[in-house]
């Protein structure tokens, strides 16, 4: 016989819209360009994504930015878009590497009310590696969207993911984490973001 408490703790670590809230750190136009593992198009285009999805069920967002003023640039003008409100109330770090370090940033965070966060962050082996080791261990569920984010060379980024695993830190992909999201692609937002994923699949694959 199956045991129903399994059952029980499954559901209970499964990321929902109501429990659930996205973090993007540093999706800046000039960190954009420091990705070399993957193309930082796609980086982007996933990062839009998540947004999109997270908008649809009126999920809360967190964007966060450091030394706009310096070579990393503003955010990314396509998530600007996506949540106007999310960028107007973004958490502009003045030079704090670990956005989790930052109180204004945990602040934010915290006031959410959500227990689990679906982080990006550009770079992978800087602004997500972090932010996500420390949200785990301030006892936050983190699932680490890695085709969102993106380092520099390779080592750096496989380090990065390593680091993050042994720490608690689940890595996942952006299709696996909306898929999570939905649950039922018949539901009116999963008809609205399968769609979604499927327009963006060529985009992806031409991008390869």
């Amino acid at each position: 016989m199956p045991d129903p408490s399994k059952n029980q703790f499954a559901m209970s670590n499964q990321f929902t819209p109501e429990n659930s809230a996205l973090v993007l750190v540093d999706y800046q136009v000039g960190t954009l360009q420091l990705i070399r593992n993957n193309s930082s198009d796609q980086s982007l285009r996933n990062a839009v994504m998540l947004a999109k999805a997270a908008k649809a069920y009126g999920m809360p967002i967190v964007l966060t930015t450091s030394q706009e003023d310096h070579i990393q640039g503003p955010l990314a003008p396509a998530l600007q878009h996506i949540s106007p409100e999310a960028h107007k109330n973004r958490v502009q770090r003045v030079g704090i590497v670990n956005a989790w370090a930052d109180p204004k940033f945990s602040a934010a965070v915290e006031a959410t009310g959500r227990k689990k966060l679906i982080m990006g962050g550009v770079t992978t082996d800087i602004c997500l590696i972090f932010p996500s080791v420390s949200a785990v261990q301030a006892g936050f569920d983190v699932q680490a969207v890695i085709d969102a984010s993106g380092s520099s060379y390779e080592t750096q980024e496989e380090m990065s993911r390593r680091r993050m695993e042994r720490a608690g830190v689940v890595l996942t992909t952006t299709n696996t984490i909306i898929a999570e999201l939905v649950q039922d692609w018949s539901s009116p937002q999963g008809s609205q973001l399968v769609k979604l994923l499927v327009a963006t699949a060529p985009m992806m694959q031409a991008a390869d």
